[in-house]
């Protein structure tokens, strides 16, 4: 059969996650559903108003919260309701197109469109016997997805109409959860004015919203946000936590009414005291250990060659190792100039004081990169050579890159997510803007790949820096200048994620040979690909 160029996508899309026309799907795995989320708090009242509408037919109304996990439905027919527990479309169940294939909850759940698919268009023998709608939910205030809704009834009764009917509910149900967020807004507002005036400091953290008293201002940066989040999360009551600055504190947590956020209020305490450690962050822009061993070459004017992605911060790096020595700096790619006169610049400069650095040895020609090694045998000349990655050096390259026995290597931003809060921090120092970041900012600074590296966030903050002169810095500041928008991995699936990139990495791009390694089957690995938004 001809099918429509999205239905056509979502088709491949199931295969290549190893599913088949006849795959079962009545064994779906059930989960607990949150009847307090803000996402049902706000769609209760037009799901029970759309039942009413639809009473007296054979259609229902399906809800998905933002992992496509079923969390309400709506019908009025008894047998509309064993349809649905047929195909497990029951409250907990996850319709995602790895284990559903394509249906109007998993289809636009990927897409971020809304989607009609009729009978024999679903990928899933089990599922031809519906028609049905679906159209993405999205948070007004943040823009992220906030879940799907979704209209079935039997095959044959399409209805032209049943878009613009369901279109109306979403529009209700954003609107909705727009009120409810303000009201949350209110409330954790609220909460902390009863609170704040305490001898301790007291922090209130909601989505894209930070009311700190005095006491926390001193005591608490905006890295350690992440870190009270996640205690929020799984405890309440008193705890003892580590803070990024290494200072120990006891810490009472206090939920604020209806998810309107969390309130803390802080104590330090001392050392001796046990706490919950955390890995201090790094203070600068490189990882300790690294800060550590540019400063060593420095001090002993060791000849350094510094690798890293473009943007990783090669230049920086220099510089640290420098000192307050002067830098001559000579960048390859201003050869294609004229070889022999840059060259003859380089040679001149290495009889002056400070540290001579030499980017991009990558992008030599073959000849200059032989006179530079010859120059760094024959001269006392204190140089920090800087490059791409190892395996972009070749040849005479390679060899010039061999004249230098320390070598330091800077890891990707992306493999760095812990430290970005901090990195974050220092850069915004850099503009003298008096700017703080918000935990949803944080969160989805934290979720980018930074392609770019150092460079690129730095790019990012400067131009919200720009519409922004003072005040907290929200996701909603940082979105325009980010390639992904969409929430953070959690720690567990950002772990997973870095093993699937270093894997494909190392097997060159071959998913075939990633599997294999790392002991899964190809289809398992497309699946986690999707899901974790592997490119």
């Amino acid at each position: 059969m001809d099918l429509r160029t999205e239905i056509a996508q979502s088709w491949r899309r199931a295969e290549l996650s190893g599913l088949s026309p006849a795959s079962a799907i009545d064994r779906l795995d059930v989960a607990d559903v949150d009847s307090r989320s803000r996402l049902l708090r706000a769609a209760s009242p037009v799901l029970d108003e759309l039942a009413r509408q639809l009473a007296g037919t054979r259609f229902c109304v399906v809800l998905a919260d933002d992992e496509c996990r079923i969390v309400a439905r709506r019908f009025t027919e008894r047998s509309v309701e064993l349809a649905l527990e047929n195909i497990s479309a029951v409250p907990g169940c996850q319709f995602i197109e790895e284990r559903t294939g394509t249906n109007s909850l998993a289809t636009p759940f990927e897409t971020r469109r809304g989607v009609s698919v009729d009978g024999d268009e679903h990928f899933l023998e089990a599922m031809k016997q519906f028609t049905c709608y679906g159209h993405p939910l999205v948070h007004p205030s943040t823009r992220r997805l906030a879940g799907v809704l979704d209209i079935t009834g039997p095959a044959g009764d399409a209805n032209p109409l049943l878009g613009p009917f369901l279109r109306r509910a979403v529009a209700d149900i954003e609107r909705r959860l727009l009120d409810g967020a303000k009201l949350a807004e209110q409330q954790l507002l609220a909460a902390f004015q009863s609170v704040q005036h305490r001898a301790c400091a007291v922090l209130a953290l909601g989505q894209d919203v930070v009311l700190a008293n005095t006491a926390a201002t001193e005591l608490v940066d905006t890295a350690d946000h992440r870190l009270l989040q996640d205690l929020g999360r799984t405890q309440r009551g008193l705890r003892r936590i580590r803070l990024t600055s290494g200072t120990p504190v006891e810490v009472r947590v206090e939920a604020v009414s209806a998810n309107a956020g969390l309130l803390f209020e802080l104590a330090p305490v001392r050392p001796a005291s046990p706490v919950v450690s955390r890995p201090r962050a790094a203070r600068g822009l490189f990882p300790a250990p690294i800060e550590d061993r540019l400063h060593r070459a420095g001090h002993a004017r060791r000849r350094v060659l510094v690798c890293g992605e473009p943007g990783a911060g090669r230049s920086t790096a220099a510089r640290v190792i420098a000192g307050d020595e002067p830098v001559r700096e000579f960048d390859a790619s201003d050869v294609v100039a004229g070889e022999a006169g840059w060259c003859a610049r380089v040679e001149a400069a290495a009889s002056s004081r400070g540290l001579l650095v030499i980017d991009g040895i990558q992008l030599l020609p073959p000849l200059a990169a032989v006179r530079l090694a010859r120059l760094l045998d024959e001269s006392p000349a204190w140089f920090a050579l800087l490059s791409g990655p190892p395996s972009e050096l070749h040849g005479e390259q390679a060899t010039l890159a061999a004249r230098v026995h320390r070598r330091i290597e800077l890891p990707p931003l992306r493999e760095r997510r812990d430290e970005i809060p901090a990195i974050a921090r220092e850069l915004l120092r850099g503009f003298g803007a008096s700017l703080r970041l918000t935990p949803g900012a944080l969160e989805l600074l934290a979720s980018q790949h930074w392609p770019g590296n150092l460079r690129e966030l730095e790019g990012v903050l400067a131009a919200a820096a720009d519409r922004r002169s003072a005040g907290d810095l929200t996701a909603a500041d940082l979105a325009l200048d980010c390639t992904e928008t969409g929430g953070a991995l959690t720690g567990w699936e950002q772990a997973e994620y870095d093993v699937i990139v270093r894997t494909l990495r190392a097997c060159d791009g071959n998913k075939v040979r990633a599997a294999k390694q790392l002991g899964i089957s190809r289809s398992t690995l497309y699946n986690r690909m999707r899901a974790l938004r592997v490119r």
